[in-house]
């Protein structure tokens, strides 16, 4: 079941085409990540999801409603945390959970969220005493106490440092497990290839790539790369290596570039007839972050300023 269903979503502000024919799906229970460089249109595609924005053009359905004509309907079924939400600095954790819990019909407790995230003994401070990790998970808090089926997390951990944002992680991952779906922006590849079952690639506007973060490295077309180490002439031995695309010698390290791990059987069989010594032999596989860099650079050389 889809949860989310945008169809050729396009955002206008004035002359600038923030937003131009965006589809994707979400289906129920899952972690999407939208991800992109700043600017690329993932908070305003967010805003426009959750009703804050009223598209250009295109349809959205969340939860089968359409979020511009049914906000209030949405309301208790979809939490929000938002990058540009700033709270009062003098403001105190209780006060904020007390005026959040009173919005919505049927609150979750929210002295039971603050104990889950870690917050209990901070129920008094003020949010300008809180740690940037802290407002965080202040920030999930907020957007649960609803008890939504629908969380938006926009750049959550932004800022955050290693440990704070891995703890992070913990608890959205969490989330999923009670039947959440989430849909999450991030610009943190690391993030997004952990915690995301589905993701989608923005670039100045447009959709360049989504699917699994295995999918959408195979659609950067990015070619895994077999080292090793040999004291031997291996020249003759590797010359028409099936399906090599490219081959590299360093004094005693090979490095061959290849889009299938085949390669690498044909390449021992060579070695081994050829009474080749090697040695250290590896694969070295394509991550996200080569994916997003190849797609988002491609995109973007072919851009019209």
């Amino acid at each position: 079941m889809n949860v989310i269903e945008v169809v050729g979503l396009s955002k206008n502000y004035g002359s600038l085409q923030a937003v131009r024919q965006v589809s994707f799906r979400v289906a129920e229970g899952m972690i999407f990540g939208i991800l992109g460089p700043n600017g690329a249109g993932k908070t305003t595609t967010m805003e426009c999801m959750i009703g804050l924005r009223n598209r250009t053009e295109g349809s959205i359905t969340v939860l089968g409603l359409d979020p511009e004509k049914h906000r209030h309907e949405l309301f208790n079924d979809v939490g929000v945390q938002l990058q540009e939400t700033v709270y009062q600095s003098q403001a105190k954790v209780f006060e904020l959970c007390e005026l959040f819990t009173a919005m919505y019909e049927k609150p979750l407790n929210y002295k039971e969220l603050l104990e889950r995230f870690d917050l209990s003994g901070k129920i008094k401070s003020t949010v300008g005493s809180l740690s940037g990790g802290q407002r965080q998970k202040l920030a999930i808090v907020l957007a649960l106490v609803s008890n939504p089926r629908l969380v938006f997390l926009d750049e959550l951990t932004t800022g955050l440092d290693p440990s704070a944002r891995r703890e992070i992680w913990t608890y959205i991952k969490e989330l999923q497990d009670e039947g959440r779906t989430i849909v999450m922006t991030t610009h943190y590849m690391e993030e997004a290839a952990l915690l995301c079952d589905e993701i989608c690639l923005f670039n100045q506007g447009e959709i360049v790539a989504q699917g699994t973060v295995d999918e959408v490295i195979a659609q950067a077309d990015i070619d895994l790369v077999i080292s090793f180490e040999t004291d031997g002439d291996v020249a003759n031995i590797l010359e028409g290596l099936p399906r090599a695309r490219h081959i590299e010698h360093d004094g005693r390290l090979v490095n061959i570039y290849t889009n299938t791990e085949q390669t690498l059987t044909d390449l021992i069989l060579r070695l081994n007839e050829g009474g080749i010594v090697y040695r250290r032999i590896k694969i070295t596989y394509p991550e996200l972050e080569d994916a997003f860099l190849k797609l988002v650079n491609s995109t973007t050389k072919g851009a019209v300023s």
